[in-house]
C-alpha cells in the first residue's frame, strides 16, 4: 500500500515536473523583465471613527515574525542618507486607543507581503527559473515611499521571495516628500492639488454620498459636526475587520455601502474621466515602467542583469494606475494587492510584448489586441497619461505663470 502511494505520488511528481519544463519549452514568449507595483499590508487606521466603540491597537499587533527579517537600509535615490519622512512623523504625532500610532504595518501586513513574496517566488524562481534563488542586488531593484508601513512591506516581500537569502545587503530606495512621484502628490505639485485638491471635501457633499453620510452618522451616534467620510469610515471599518476587532453592530449593515461610497468618493476625487488628472497622480510613475521596459530591449541601462524592479506604494497610487491601464474594478485594492507588468520576448518573431495582471489575474489593457500586448500597443495606451519628469514638474509649477491654466 505504501509501496504503491509512494510509487504513485513519485509518479505524478514527475509527471508535474515535465509538465512545466514542457510548458517552458513551449512557450513561445520569453520573460525578460517584471516590474511589480504593490500595496502594502494592513496596517492600524488612519484614524479612529470618533464618539464609537473603540478598538484597541496594541502594540502585540505590530511584533515583528521572526522569518520576515533581513538586513537591509533604506537611502535616498542615490544610495545617500534617508531622506527626512514629514508624512511619518505627522503619524507618529498622535496615538490611537492601546497605544500605537496611526498608518503602521501590523504582524498581519507583515504576513501578507511575506506571502506575496513566496506567491512571486514561486512562480519567478520555482515554476520558471528566471530570477536568481537568493538576493542579488544586481538583479532587484526597490523603490518604496518614504514611510514606514511601505519600507517595511518591501522588507516583508523580499524576506518571502528570497526566503531571508541575500548576497549583499537589500536597499530601499526612497525620494524626499516635495519630489515623490509614487503617489499623488498634492503637497508636491501645485497643479495637482489645484486640480483635485478641493475635490476631497466636496466629493462628501454629491447628494447621494451626503444622504447615506448623514444617515450613517445618524446610524452610528456620531456627532453630525463631526469631519466623518466613507473612505475614513472604510479605512478604520477594514482595519479593525482584518484584525478581528470589534465592529460597531450599525457598521455591520452598512458594509457594503460604505465600500461602494469609498470608491464613489475616489473616483469624484480623480476624475479620472479628465486625462490630467490621472497624468499628474500617476503619469511619472508609468513614464518610469516605460523607461525600465525601453532600457532592457535597447540594452541602454547602466544594470544590465537587472530583471525585477519592486515598487511599495498606497491604495491611492494602485487607483489612478488601474485607472489609466482601462482596468479599474470599482472595488477598493485590497492590502498587499498588486500589479504586476511582465515584459515577454517572442521567441521566434523576437518582438516584445507586455503583460499586466492584478492580485494574480490577466488583465486585457483597452487598446491591446490581446493579454499578451504587443509593445507598440502598450506603450500608445500608456503615452495617453505616462510623463517624463521634467515635463511633470514643469506642469506642477505652472499653476503661477498660468493662474487660469
Amino acid at each position: 500500500m505504501w509501496a504503491r502511494v509512494g510509487l504513485m505520488g513519485s509518479v505524478a511528481l514527475g509527471s508535474m515536473f515535465w509538465s512545466q519544463k514542457n510548458k517552458t519549452e513551449t512557450s513561445p514568449y520569453e520573460l525578460k523583465l517584471i516590474q511589480v507595483l504593490f500595496r502594502h499590508g494592513a496596517r492600524t487606521p488612519l484614524k479612529s471613527i470618533p464618539d464609537v466603540l473603540e478598538a484597541q491597537w496594541v502594540p502585540e499587533l505590530l511584533e515583528v515574525p521572526a522569518h520576515t527579517e533581513i538586513d537591509y537600509m533604506v537611502t535616498d535615490l542615490q544610495g545617500g542618507p534617508r531622506p527626512p519622512a514629514p508624512v511619518e512623523d505627522s503619524y507618529r504625532s498622535k496615538i490611537l486607543t492601546g497605544g500605537t500610532y496611526p498608518g503602521q504595518l501590523t504582524t498581519l501586513g507583515m504576513q501578507q507581503l511575506y506571502d506575496l513574496g513566496v506567491r512571486l517566488r514561486k512562480k519567478y524562481i520555482q515554476e520558471e527559473p528566471f530570477l536568481t534563488p537568493s538576493f542579488n542586488p544586481k538583479e532587484v531593484y526597490i523603490r518604496s515611499t518614504n514611510i514606514v508601513r511601505t519600507i517595511e512591506s518591501a522588507k516583508c516581500l523580499v524576506a518571502g521571495l528570497f526566503q531571508q537569502e541575500q548576497a549583499g545587503v537589500v536597499s530601499i530606495l526612497t525620494d524626499k516628500a516635495e519630489k515623490e512621484i509614487l503617489y499623488p502628490n498634492y503637497h508636491g505639485c501645485k497643479l495637482l492639488k489645484r486640480l483635485i485638491g478641493h475635490r476631497w471635501a466636496e466629493s462628501s457633499t454629491v447628494p447621494d454620498i451626503a444622504a447615506d453620510l448623514q444617515s450613517i452618522q445618524r446610524a452610528l451616534g456620531v456627532d453630525p459636526h463631526q469631519h466623518l467620510d466613507f473612505i475614513l469610515i472604510r479605512d478604520d471599518m477594514v482595519a479593525r475587520e482584518a484584525h478581528g476587532l470589534p465592529l460597531p453592530t450599525a457598521l455591520e449593515n452598512w458594509r457594503s455601502i460604505v465600500e461602494q461610497r469609498a470608491v464613489d468618493m475616489i473616483c469624484h476625487i480623480y476624475e479620472p474621466s479628465k486625462r490630467q488628472n490621472l497624468q499628474m497622480c500617476v503619469g511619472p510613475l508609468l513614464h518610469i515602467f516605460l523607461t525600465n521596459i525601453e532600457d532592457k530591449i535597447q540594452g541602454t541601462t547602466s544594470k544590465p542583469d537587472r530583471k525585477l524592479f519592486l515598487y511599495s506604494v498606497h491604495d491611492t497610487t494602485l487607483m489612478p494606475c488601474l485607472m489609466a491601464l482601462g482596468v479599474f474594478d470599482m472595488k477598493w485594492p485590497p492590502y498587499a494587492a498588486d500589479i504586476t507588468l511582465e515584459l515577454y520576448q517572442h521567441r521566434q518573431s523576437n518582438q516584445h510584448y507586455v503583460k499586466v495582471s492584478y492580485i494574480g489575474q490577466d488583465q486585457k489593457i483597452p487598446g491591446c489586441s490581446d493579454v499578451y500586448c504587443p509593445l507598440q500597443e502598450f506603450k500608445e495606451a500608456l503615452a495617453v497619461y505616462a510623463l517624463p519628469d521634467e515635463r511633470y514638474y514643469a506642469l506642477c509649477d505652472s499653476v503661477d505663470d498660468h493662474p487660469k491654466l
